[in-house]
């Protein structure tokens, strides 16, 4: 299948320090950047619609056509953004933010760092920095300073300290660049020393900390760059102050553009967690594993509610992200609103979270390198989770797909508890959580005949009163569910009716049925990994390993995946990049690549 990429991919990089994200633009504009934090509100914003705010080097000359470049410098999360003009003369610009150990500690700054050179000529640029303050888009305007504007936004200062000449910056106006011009975008933080000398420190302290981190991952055999690459995006989308893993750092890109199926994922999905931390437990980081862990056991302490239920969703600081809002005076990506913050989505009930939350414990009792975390308040975390799991078996809810209307009983929410039952048992017979009420045995029986109600003809649909098919559940085989004709089956039928192209199985929809905004229209991207590592998981590598490859296809240049994707048009859609996509692809490219003696 024959791909256009000329106008549908985000030609976007992202840099972040787990405290504050931003995006680049590939004409050097930073079109997205929420202070101080993820969830904020955004300063710039011209992602969501043209007059939301950017801050844009650029070469002043628009009448010449100009050849753009953008690439991570290698093992890091640092983009070097490059545009060249027809007679060579060209400006290098390069976009971080800090984040290397310090005194002790984390030092991760709410600030980002850019550097603009020439790379060849002395060019004339422009640089435009516009914030607003926020969802009101009202402009913040500066005060100036000797060195610096100062933006006063929502009661705190926002800085933009810089070497250029602040009567250029001011009126917009192009000069000549002719040595590295500097600019430090910091908030509520006054930079006192030279600033270039700095900005070089800071990058190359926190060039340094990527590479060694990349250094200390675990990588497969085969398709190492791209694990490399999600790893460290990734990495990006933990927020180390409590612990949480964002779904994505964006919201309301739309899942089809000029439709209203438009999200605000910047939250913790405790089911996309789960996923995180397996791909953290294969790439042999674990400080996020004990970051989440801590964010998770507040959570399941903090109040009474969590006794009854879990949310699926929680915020950077465990509130629900309500009430879901639309941003009227926000026209869209592509004029596809609504624009939205926070997601209705904490008010659904999600039965598949427990078994979730169990298999993300369950690394602490298998594993000796966590002897540490074997607590009480692990093991009670853990009994009250499968508790819930056997509360849950049969009943009707939103499932993982978050339908908003017509909840049902889901094979899905069958299966995770199942899994969770499954391993707490296992973690009984090693001889822990022995207060433990309920019957083991019995529920993971009742829990396995749940799944099994959903089975027709061999393999399992989306539930006992639902034929359909459902993606998710490739994940039979790599749940070890004990059926594998029927694992094998299931995952057979799902390439054959969700496969957008049956001949060349890379791409899958979710579903086929009508969900409460009509029949989803492109594909959802941790679809492709879940059937590469399922096929794996069933003994078919060569398979997994052709449907890892054809995946591939849908990042853009810099290795960074949308949530969805449609291989017809080439056309990335959706939150971007997506956690889900990216976990999606290391823990497929582990189940897929043989063990390294094969290889060396």
């Amino acid at each position: 299948m024959k791909l256009n990429y000329t106008h549908h991919v985000f030609h976007f990089g992202l840099v972040g320090n787990c405290q504050i994200s931003a995006h680049i633009q590939n004409d050097g504009s930073v079109d997205w950047l929420c202070l101080p934090q993820p969830d904020s509100e955004p300063v710039f914003g011209r992602l969501l619609d043209p007059e939301g705010g950017h801050f844009k080097i650029s070469l002043a000359d628009t009448s010449a056509h100009v050849q753009r470049r953008q690439y991570y410098i290698e093992n890091t999360n640092v983009v070097v953004t490059e545009s060249t003009l027809p007679n060579g003369d060209g400006i290098r610009v390069t976009d971080f933010c800090p984040r290397f150990e310090q005194h002790g500690r984390m030092f991760r700054l709410i600030g980002l760092f850019r550097k603009v050179e020439p790379i060849k000529g002395g060019p004339a640029i422009k640089v435009e920095c516009i914030p607003v303050q926020g969802w009101s888009k009202l402009l913040a305007g500066p005060n100036r300073g000797s060195s610096h504007l100062r933006f006063e936004i929502r009661g705190s200062a926002m800085r933009l300290t810089t070497n250029m000449p602040l009567t250029y910056l001011t009126e917009r106006s192009a000069f000549l660049l002719t040595e590295p011009v500097y600019f430090a975008l910091t908030w509520d933080w006054a930079i006192e020393e030279e600033l270039s000398q700095v900005t070089e420190r800071f990058l190359s302290q926190t060039i340094d900390y990527w590479r060694m981190w990349v250094k200390h991952c675990s990588i497969p055999s085969l398709f190492q760059a791209e694990t490399i690459r999600s790893a460290l995006t990734l990495k990006m989308h933990c927020y180390q102050d409590t612990g949480a893993i964002l779904a994505a750092l964006t919201t309301s890109l739309p899942e089809e553009v000029g439709h209203t199926r438009n999200w605000d994922y910047r939250y913790c999905w405790l089911r996309d967690a789960y996923f995180s931390l397996s791909a953290f437990h294969n790439l042999g980081h674990f400080e996020e594993m004990e970051g989440f862990l801590k964010f998770l056991l507040n959570l399941a302490h903090q109040n009474e509610s969590t006794k009854e239920r879990l949310a699926p969703v929680y915020t950077l600081a465990q509130g629900l992200p309500l009430p879901e809002t639309i941003q009227a005076n926000w026209v869209g990506f592509k004029n596809s609103g609504p624009v939205r913050n926070f997601n209705q989505a904490a008010e659904h009930v999600q039965n598949d979270v427990y078994g979730e939350m169990i298999l993300t414990l369950s690394p602490i009792f298998f594993d000796e390198r966590f002897r540490h975390l074997r607590t009480k308040d692990h093991e009670d975390l853990l009994s009250h989770l499968a508790t819930l799991c056997s509360r849950t078996i049969s009943v009707p809810d939103a499932g993982l797909w978050e339908v908003r209307d017509g909840w049902q009983e889901h094979s899905f929410a069958n299966l995770m508890a199942w899994a969770g039952l499954e391993r707490v048992a296992r973690i009984r017979q090693k001889g822990y959580i022995k207060d433990l009420a309920i019957d083991l045995p019995s529920e993971v029986l009742r829990a396995q005949r749940a799944v099994e109600k959903g089975i027709k003809d061999g393999s399992l649909r989306n539930g006992p009163t639902d034929d359909t098919y459902d993606c998710s559940l490739a994940l039979m085989p790599v749940l070890r569910f004990p059926n594998q004709e029927v694992s094998n089956k299931t995952v057979d039928n799902i390439m054959k009716r969700l496969a957008m192209d049956p001949k060349n199985p890379s791409f899958f929809y979710r579903y086929l049925r009508t969900d409460d905004f009509g029949c989803p229209q492109s594909a959802f991207m941790i679809c492709s990994f879940w059937v590469s590592q399922a096929l794996s998981r069933l003994g078919r590598l060569e398979e997994g390993r052709l449907v890892l490859e054809g995946a591939t296809r849908a990042a853009n240049s810099l290795g960074l995946y949308s949530e969805h994707f449609d291989p017809r048009t080439g056309e990335q859609l959706g939150n971007f990049p997506q956690a889900y996509s990216h976990v999606g692809l290391i823990n497929a490219a582990f189940a897929c690549s043989p063990p390294w003696n094969e290889i060396l």
